[in-house]
């Protein structure tokens, strides 16, 4: 960053990828605007003084049509506009699509704290630990309310909803412990929703996830639920059950009922699990009940992790093999 904005207090530090991005952007944006700013001031200061009254300067309108000028003065700001477009829609996007070789963490808002899972069992309150130079997405809901997930020092922010998930993806490119707030109004107790993030050496990370032996990891957890709510008993491997098999259907194309198709990912999951008569698989009836009520956001998350891990009956089969 800039010396003088690196010192300036309204400026945190650049502390993820996305934050040397934005910050470019936000500072070119102040530069074209003091620069028309200015022009609009100078001119008018000095037209005020020359056209003043009592000035012998002459009134007469010399050119009262000048194609060229009104062309410029319509392509210029034009140009620049849908440069600042291109520039700002590119950016908006790359925020959301996060990489693929990303670090999924699952995150449950609630008045007022921050609820962190790892996929390894690692559980936080109002902190998160990730690792410096790897790509980190966060998959979130809220148990609640609206809440918003802010780490300025990241230059990112991402509205956290009630039954329905959001995500949010950063690169962390430096070492430290950065503020996380929550920027949305959600109670009285929103100021006091905050919490730390520790950006740490992978090295260091590895050793924080293995130092919390006592931890279950998520796919294992859910396992011990889909069995507990006799998912099994419905979905089984060889799709001879009432419902459908569950082997390699994440992130797989969904034939339903109604002819249409949806890609199975997490929010089609909580939806089949909360409102599983909304989406039916083609080829089954809706007779599943709903357990919105019977399972909290945190194990919908960990179902979602055994799912996931549930490979396709061949591979496994191949597996075996070799």
């Amino acid at each position: 960053m800039i010396p003088l904005l690196s010192s300036f207090p309204l400026f945190p530090v650049e502390a993820s990828q996305q934050a040397r991005q934005v910050d470019t952007l936000y500072i070119a944006l102040v530069i074209i605007a003091t620069f028309f700013t200015a022009i609009i001031f100078i001119s008018l200061a000095f037209f005020a003084v020359r056209y003043r009254k009592g000035s012998k300067a002459s009134r007469v309108l010399l050119h009262p049509e000048n194609l060229k000028l009104e062309i410029t003065w319509t392509a210029i700001p034009l140009v620049i506009s849908a440069g600042i477009f291109l520039w700002s829609a590119k950016l908006y996007f790359d925020e959301h699509v996060p990489p693929a070789n990303s670090i999924e963490i699952y995150v449950v808002a609630k008045q007022w704290m921050w609820k962190i899972e790892h996929p390894q069992g690692n559980r936080e309150i109002n902190e998160l630990h990730i690792p410096v130079g790897i790509p980190v997405k966060l998959i979130m809901t809220s148990q609640d309310v609206i809440h918003s997930f802010y780490v300025p020092a990241f230059r990112v922010k991402q509205d956290v909803l009630p039954d329905r998930y959001t995500t949010e993806w950063f690169l962390p490119t430096k070492i430290g412990e950065y503020h996380l707030f929550c920027a949305e109004y959600c109670g009285t107790g929103h100021a006091s929703m905050r919490g730390t993030v520790y950006v740490m050496d992978p090295s260091d990370y590895q050793q924080w996830l293995a130092g919390k032996t006592h931890e279950v990891p998520m796919a294992t957890t859910g396992e011990e639920l889909f069995q507990h709510f006799a998912c099994n008993t419905c979905h089984q491997e060889n799709d001879m059950g009432r419902g459908p098999s569950l082997y390699g259907i994440y992130g797989s194309t969904v034939h339903l009922n109604d002819g249409s198709t949806v890609i199975a990912d997490q929010s089609y999951i909580r939806n089949s699990i909360d409102d599983p008569g909304g989406q039916v698989v083609a080829g089954y009836r809706p007779i599943m009940p709903t357990f919105k009520q019977q399972v909290s956001p945190d194990q919908v998350d960990q179902l979602i992790e055994y799912i996931k891990s549930l490979r396709p009956p061949e591979k496994v089969a191949k597996g075996m093999k070799q």
